[in-house]
């Protein structure tokens, strides 16, 4: 499969990754977290070219994570600014930057500290159940298939096509 019908795949990585898996991309919503909302501004804290942050922000307002809003008539400029879908990947950001701060910090100590202002504490992302509140791990999860993966597997079956459209990895939880 090709990187540009990565969003046809029956899975939600893979459709994420078809909006936000391109290089720049993420740098860019972690700016536009930190406050960062017009296009010089995102330009000269990344160092990307015009081109592809033009590119990049574009899409990001193509699929929703992003609204252009007007801040001057004349002439006519945009400042983008993070939408409820944009929002929303927020715990992405917090659980990639918590990732790089164990793996990836050089020695040097992380970059930047998250305080919940509510308590004043230093925090860190954790992965916890939506019901129980206990911690997840990996070993405590498993995946079975949710409406979509069984409907595609039905329709395939029904047409008496083959299960290639579904990734050989969740195939295994049929």
């Amino acid at each position: 499969m090709r990187w540009d019908e990565i969003d046809k795949q029956v899975c939600s990585v893979a459709r994420a990754l078809s909006v936000v898996g391109e290089r720049w991309t993420m740098l860019i919503i972690r700016d536009a977290f930190l406050g960062t909302r017009r296009f010089d501004q995102f330009q000269a804290n990344l160092g990307v070219t015009r081109h592809r942050l033009s590119e990049r922000l574009g899409k990001l307002v193509e699929h929703g994570v992003l609204v252009k809003v007007p801040y001057s008539e004349r002439p006519v400029r945009y400042e983008y600014r993070l939408t409820r879908k944009g929002l929303g990947l927020y715990p992405v950001l917090l659980s990639l930057a918590g990732w790089g701060d164990e793996w990836m910090d050089g020695g040097k100590g992380v970059p930047l500290e998250y305080v919940h202002q509510r308590c004043g504490a230093r925090t860190r992302p954790t992965l916890t159940c939506s019901e129980c509140g206990e911690a997840l791990r990996p070993a405590d999860v498993q995946t079975r298939l949710g409406p979509a993966l069984m409907e595609t597997a039905a329709r395939l079956e029904r047409e008496g096509e083959s299960l290639t459209d579904i990734p050989p990895l969740l195939r295994k939880s049929m």
